[in-house]
């Protein structure tokens, strides 16, 4: 039960912080869902230095991974924006866009989960 906790909490501040991202970068003078890109790609490089300090450190507990990993990055990204953003762009036919988001947030967010393995490694 107490792993539960751990996930609601981190979670819990993820949205929150989800939220504040999304409207220090939010721009409506373009089609880009640069705020959903943004905070994707921030997760992802957290998750990366996250979980390489964990495969490096095994005194990092399994509650703190739950609440980092699980809770806190699990709520700050977001898949399902990331999928309703792709089809909106789609629908407009706005066909430049949905490209340079759907690539170019798998590719950024594989580059930033190794990024964060890389940093991790250095230290």
């Amino acid at each position: 039960m107490r792993e539960f906790l751990w996930i609601f909490l981190g979670g819990g501040l993820g949205s929150m912080a989800r939220y504040i991202v999304s409207k220090l970068v939010y721009t409506s003078s373009h089609n880009f869902p640069l705020s959903t890109f943004s905070v994707n790609i921030i997760g992802s490089l957290i998750i990366g230095l996250i979980t390489g300090l964990a495969a490096k450190q095994t005194s990092i507990s399994h509650n703190l991974l739950l609440f980092a990993v699980t809770g806190f990055c699990g709520g700050f990204t977001t898949f399902s924006t990331f999928a309703l953003e792709n089809v909106s762009l789609l629908r407009e036919g706005d066909y430049f866009n949905f490209f340079l988001y759907s690539i170019g947030s798998i590719i950024s967010g594989l580059l930033a989960v190794l990024l964060g393995f890389v940093i991790t490694k250095a230290f």
